[in-house]
């Protein structure tokens, strides 16, 4: 029989698991540099689109092919970001909840991944806003800095405070959802692939994504948007953006396929012939069957997160 050449919805979730476990006990300078270098990417993704949008007749003719043309670049910048490791705090909403559900982590390392990680991105996000595409000038002509002030007003002035936390559920499920089918493939070409469409369907729909609005909204404060200032910003954009985004990618990506593929499992998940190292002991929403599992442990060779994921 023909086996498919990915992951199984089980065995990624699986993985998603480990690699959170291995997320969460990095040390705490080279998680916050990480999720910096993350923060930076996705800025610089905003900033190409950002860009191509300034398109003034097509926004008054075409503006759904324009917001189209837009979502196919944005993309790049979640592939970068998964290829080379980095840790957006959105991800880790998705990748942090799950080993917690499993018990291998505690919600205190949770909660620690997702502060560095928000700082951390952040941090990057604002280096790109006020070093690069600030003082470099990419958006001073008057075009480009009437998009950018447009853009920063569509995200925190006109939506209300619930439905900016409504677009950042549906932004993170996708997202997330984004980074498990990335999980599911095995090369290089199917993962870009697997990132880059649900990934293009949220920019399509124009939802809001805490990280993303880093760059977009800082940096139509920096080209003069009237009406929103640092506290406003905060306030009405990143915090409903960032408590949707909690839900869309904790709850309806991590919690939904943890309850379908891994709740109520008898044995630890083998993936490639191998268990995590850590499971000799009950897993949340498992029931022990001793026998089993004894049988199953001695038989398969444990591999830690670090090498599976």
């Amino acid at each position: 029989m023909h086996q498919a050449n990915c992951y199984s919805p089980k065995e990624a979730i699986e993985l998603c698991s480990r690699a959170g476990v291995q997320k969460v006990n990095m040390r705490i300078d080279k998680m916050f540099f990480s999720a910096f270098m993350a923060g930076c990417l996705l800025a610089f993704a905003c900033a190409a689109t950002l860009s191509t949008e300034a398109a003034p007749w097509y926004q008054e003719n075409a503006p759904g092919l324009i917001r189209m043309l837009g979502a196919l670049i944005f993309p790049w910048g979640l592939v970068a970001i998964v290829l080379t490791g980095a840790d957006l705090v959105t991800a880790s909403f998705m990748f942090t909840t799950l080993p917690c559900l499993h018990g291998r982590i505690s919600p205190l390392k949770v909660l620690q991944h997702w502060v560095v990680c928000f700082l951390g991105n952040l941090a990057g996000s604002l280096f790109v806003v006020g070093l690069i595409t600030g003082h470099g000038g990419v958006f001073d002509l008057p075009v480009y800095k009437a998009e950018a002030i447009k853009f920063a007003t569509a995200k925190a002035v006109t939506p209300e405070w619930h439905m900016i936390f409504l677009r950042g559920i549906g932004a993170n499920w996708l997202v997330c959802l984004a980074c498990f089918l990335g999980l599911m493939s095995r090369e290089m070409i199917s993962k870009i692939a697997a990132i880059w469409w649900p990934t293009f369907a949220f920019v399509c729909l124009a939802f809001d994504h805490v990280v993303a609005n880093m760059f977009f909204i800082p940096m139509g404060i920096y080209c003069g948007a009237p009406g929103i200032s640092v506290g406003y910003y905060i306030w009405k954009s990143m915090i409903p953006a960032c408590l949707g985004n909690m839900v869309g990618g904790g709850l309806f990506v991590a919690v939904v396929y943890w309850y379908l593929y891994i709740a109520g499992s008898t044995q630890p998940i083998v993936v490639d012939g191998s268990t995590f190292e850590g499971d000799t002991d009950t897993l949340v929403g498992q029931e022990r069957d001793e026998k089993t599992t004894t049988e199953g442990s001695s038989a398969e060779r444990s591999k830690s997160a670090e090498e599976m994921v």
